[in-house]
């Protein structure tokens, strides 16, 4: 351990502090970012920049002396006045976006460009009209999108400092006072705040080290790194590191990187844009790519671009052939393929996330830290987690303790209580090890020691060597007073890691392994204890000290199956998602304990059901992607295997989401489609999980999914209606084009009409989906999705061309102009009566009941008939072309709009039976977790029962109500 003593005259001055401007301490030459700051206020006047690079020869008190601090910390009014000086610990990319940047952003979208181009062609042919419209459309969706976002945006932040990492800073109050320790906001932190560093801690700046213990790191993030990095403070540079790279100096530690193991205490030199994190990744490190869902959408939105663009040259060649008609019909051409764009998809998918994210945290305590993350865990259908603290309890108990002969010896208990004891008191662990707290407890039931037998407490510590993924033991070292000159180290974990370290033959060791083997059969957890004295030193010891232990004996524990654990099995499994476990425990008791679960009743080792991590490290990619397709449990994994078998289910096509909540999941969270965390995870977990749940349960993962399903069930839903009617709309226009004497709509009605659409599928956001939505995975297919919009589309356009028979027969003895006219006003009625048709009669999965319950969707389309009626026959209808229609055309009107209702009705149906079974099962048996048909009784919450904790099971009386208070 290295130091810089709090008596050093770089404690920070005793007296006033005269503020001037700040010094700067740059971690190496040339990565300052510009507009950052690496720079700190400097007590007593002016101060130019006099910080060196590493390596040149600055000791650890100059680089105190150079920020104006020391080891003592900050004032707090003095990081108050740097904070507003440097600005916020934020990374540029995280910082807001203003409402008019996040406006002018929205013009990029696909649609809205394409859209712009139409409205710019549209007035170069002097179609004002139409430009005008078009621009009117434009403006509309972008300043909705624009509001929504920002509202979006400013919610999301909300819900992340809920959640938000901390760090503990070192500060004073006076000058007088004590340094005194507390969490503060990684964003509040400045140059000059000293900060502790500990297991799980994010290091949340660029920093200089001034003591450290055992300190290791993941730099991964910034060189690629898999393997944790050494660092230790330095009292004076090495002149040997003064020609390697900035993260080869072990003094140095860097934003962006993670404490895996041991603790340390740092003073900050650079923050926010001024890091080398910042200007290595300018703000894209971490960004995950788009989910499978946000790739279907985009798929079909590229799609429909196409087709849009050929549209308008397509009308015109038809009309100058058929027609012999010119350019005049460019404006019609351009309105009919307006007429074809979603242009409320932004504003849809922003707002319907939004809405249930912060529902989520509002009922379940569930934080939605990423919007697009609500996607992902719709589409999840295979859900990987550790089984100690979700398919368990975290606290397990002692079943028995033996010795290498299998027959029950305190002392093993002893000895590893004596190693407990120590780690927790040294190690400075984020919290608790639930295994070391288990050996106490039953220690301490054991009782006082009696003579000759071994005393815990009558030891002390001198140092620890804390657990790691990778060895996967922990080491205490002791000494016992009266035994001058001796050391002696405690070791326990994994069974094969300590044998790995004791002084035994092979066939000894064969032995004990086949003990071990069958006791975690039993489902019991093992951990084997073992011991050595060595001579006293006082040199730091290290893991080449574990070698040549006496084997002492094996501590068997239980692990308690979480009470809720095998109910939300079975719901995550009726909804179609498989759960793998991924443990580093013994395989036999992961099967054991899944087997007691239910999640895999056969419980044998093999390709088909347990996979070891020998067998991974065996296997390729393109094998390892079968095999975690077919088996449930993976024991022995190391954080790489993790990784890897996430990487593998999702190259096998599955949309995979990872638990995890300590720093050896960190590799597979990055990995999965959604990351998701417990609140209580340690920071860098935390900060990279997409999802954070209030407390660590497979019942709350399920309310999760439920969430992410509703916001994706809603958003394809928008998409089928829409497209569908859209897409009807211009097939019936084009053929009406070509076989009638004049345009069958002028631009400005096919625009007026399109807006009016467009407000009325705003409801979309707000409506309450199908129960048979949540019954499995959200999954958007471009190829079937193309076929039901292609096929509900040309009925559509059925029903429009019957409404020419209609229009004929009602007008055939109209006068001159009246007759173009009032056919104008009929289509534009009948459009906007079958969209509405369409909005209440097309949405797929739901029952009979589902249907005939009030809601927005219902609202909206009710409003939208209305106008299409009301319209014609206000004063607006003569300015757009339309006058008042005769009688005789409501009553046929009524006929056509009552067989496409009959007709689309029966093909809905159809569909449903081919495509939706899930619908048919809800109409036979509607008790079967049909939401909308639920016993209010199973909402009481002083019922705690877990069997009733169904998310799908929910009041709907009490929903609308909690819906109607949102809008």
């Amino acid at each position: 351990m290295s130091s810089v003593p709090e008596s050093s005259s770089a404690a920070g001055p005793g007296g006033h502090v005269t503020v001037g401007p700040p010094a700067s301490v740059t971690p190496f030459p040339g990565t300052v970012a510009d507009g950052g700051t690496a720079a700190a206020a400097e007590p007593g006047g002016d101060r130019t920049n006099t910080a060196t690079a590493p390596g040149t020869g600055r000791t650890s008190l100059q680089t105190l002396r150079a920020l104006g601090s020391g080891p003592r910390g900050l004032l707090e009014s003095e990081a108050e006045f740097r904070l507003g000086r440097t600005g916020e610990n934020v990374l540029p990319a995280r910082r807001p976006v203003p409402w008019p940047r996040r406006f002018l952003r929205s013009l990029r979208d696909p649609f809205t460009s394409v859209l712009l181009c139409l409205g710019l062609v549209s007035a170069l042919v002097s179609a004002w009209g139409t430009a005008g419209v078009i621009l009117a459309l434009v403006g509309v969706s972008c300043l909705l999108r624009s509001t929504e976002e920002h509202r979006a945006d400013r919610s999301a932040a909300a819900l992340r400092e809920l959640v938000a990492t901390t760090a503990t800073v070192v500060r004073r109050a006076s000058d007088d006072a004590p340094p005194l320790e507390r969490e503060a906001p990684v964003a509040d932190l400045v140059p000059g705040d000293v900060i502790r560093l500990r297991p799980g801690d994010l290091v949340p700046a660029d920093v200089h080290l001034l003591r450290s213990d055992g300190l290791t790191v993941h730099q991964s993030a910034l060189t690629g790194e898999s393997a944790p990095v050494a660092k230790r403070a330095l009292d004076v540079p090495d002149p040997a590191l003064s020609g390697a790279g900035p993260f080869a100096q072990p003094q140095w530690c860097f934003q962006g990187s993670s404490v895996t193991s041991g603790s340390g205490t740092a003073v900050i030199v650079a923050t926010g844009g001024a890091t080398r994190f910042a200007a290595a990744h300018d703000g894209r490190a971490g960004q995950r790519g788009a989910s499978a869902f946000d790739r279907s959408v985009q798929g079909i939105s590229w799609t429909l671009i196409r087709f849009m663009l050929l549209t308008p040259p397509l009308v015109l060649m038809a009309n100058a052939a058929l027609r012999g008609r010119g350019l005049e019909t460019l404006p019609f051409a351009v309105a009919v393929a307006v007429g074809l764009t979603p242009e409320m998809l932004p504003v849809i998918v922003t707002t319907t996330l939004a809405r249930g994210a912060a529902r989520l945290a509002r009922t379940s305590g569930v934080i939605v830290k990423r919007l697009p993350a609500l996607h992902g865990l719709g589409a999840v259908d295979v859900l990987c987690l550790d089984k100690t603290g979700t398919l368990t309890e975290d606290r397990p108990v002692v079943a028995e303790t033996t010795d290498g002969t299998d027959r029950p010896d305190p002392d093993v208990l002893r000895w590893a209580a004596v190693s407990a004891l120590w780690t927790l008191r040294l190690a400075e662990l984020p919290s608790a090890d639930a295994l070391d707290e288990a050996v106490l407890d039953a220690s301490e039931e054991c009782g006082p020691s009696a003579a000759g037998e071994v005393d815990p407490e009558a030891y002390e510590g001198v140092a620890v060597l804390p657990f790691d993924p990778v060895r996967r033991v922990t080491t205490a070292v002791v000494r016992r007073p009266g035994r001058l000159g001796v050391h002696t180290l405690v070791t326990k974990g994994a069974v094969e890691a300590v044998l790995d370290r004791c002084a035994v033959d092979r066939e000894e060791r064969d032995r004990l392994l086949a003990l071990a083997d069958r006791k975690a059969e039993t489902g019991l957890r093992l951990m084997a204890v073992a011991r050595a004295d060595r001579v006293a030193r006082a040199g730091a010891y290290t893991p080449a000290d574990e070698r040549g232990l006496t084997f002492v004996g094996l501590v068997a524990l239980r692990d308690v199956p979480a009470p809720s654990a095998a109910d939300a099995l079975g719901v995550l499994a009726r909804r179609g998602v498989s759960v793998k476990v991924l443990t580093g425990d013994h395989p036999g008791t992961a099967a054991r304990m899944c087997a007691d679960l239910g999640l895999r009743p056969e419980g044998r080792p093999g390709p088909d059901d347990v996979v070891t991590a020998d067998l991974v490290d065996a296997l390729s990619d393109e094998e390892l992607v079968r095999v975690a397709d077919r088996a449930t449990v993976f024991a022995r994994c190391t954080p790489e295997h993790k990784a890897r078998i996430v990487s593998a289910l999702r190259a096998g096509g599955h949309t995979t989401g990872f638990l995890g909540d300590g720093v050896n999941d960190l590799p597979a969270l990055h990995a999965a489609d959604v990351g998701i965390c417990p609140r209580n995870a340690v920071d860098v977990a935390r900060e990279a999980a997409d999802v954070v749940l209030a407390e660590k349960d497979l019942t709350a993962i399920d309310r999760a999914v439920v969430a992410g399903r509703r916001s994706s069930g809603n958003i394809a839903t928008y998409l089928r209606i829409t497209l569908s009617s859209n897409l009807g709309n211009v097939i019936a226009m084009l053929t009406a084009g070509l076989m009638l004497p004049f345009l069958p709509m002028l631009p400005a009605q096919v625009l007026v009409q399109n807006l009016c659409f467009d407000a009325a599928q705003l409801a979309f956001a707000f409506e309450r989906p199908a129960a048979s939505v949540v019954r499995r995975p959200t999954v958007l297919r471009p190829r079937d999705f193309l076929r039901f919009i292609t096929g509900f589309g040309l009925l559509n356009a059925a029903a429009d061309l019957a409404t020419f028979g209609v229009l004929a027969l009602a007008l055939h003895n109209a006068p001159g102009d009246g007759g173009e006219t009032a056919f104008h006003a009929g289509w534009f009625t009948e459009n906007l009566l079958t969209q509405a048709l369409v909005m209440i009669l097309l949405r797929t999965g739901r029952t009979a009941a589902e249907r005939k319950a009030g809601g927005p969707l219902r609202t909206a389309a009710a409003g939208l008939a209305a106008v299409g009626v009301v319209l014609p026959l206000t004063p607006l209808g003569p300015l757009l072309g339309m006058s008042a229609l005769p009688p005789l055309y409501y009553l046929l009107l009524a006929s056509v709009l009552g067989l496409y209702a009959i007709g689309l009705a029966a093909a809905r149906r159809r569909y449903e039976r081919r495509h939706l079974p899930d619908a048919d099962l809800v109409r036979e048996d509607p008790a079967r977790e049909d939401p909308a048909r639920e016993d209010p009784a199973r909402e009481d919450p002083a019922r705690e029962d877990p069997a009733r904790e169904d998310p799908a099971r929910e009041d709907p009386v009490r929903e609308d109500k909690e819906e109607r208070a949102e809008r």
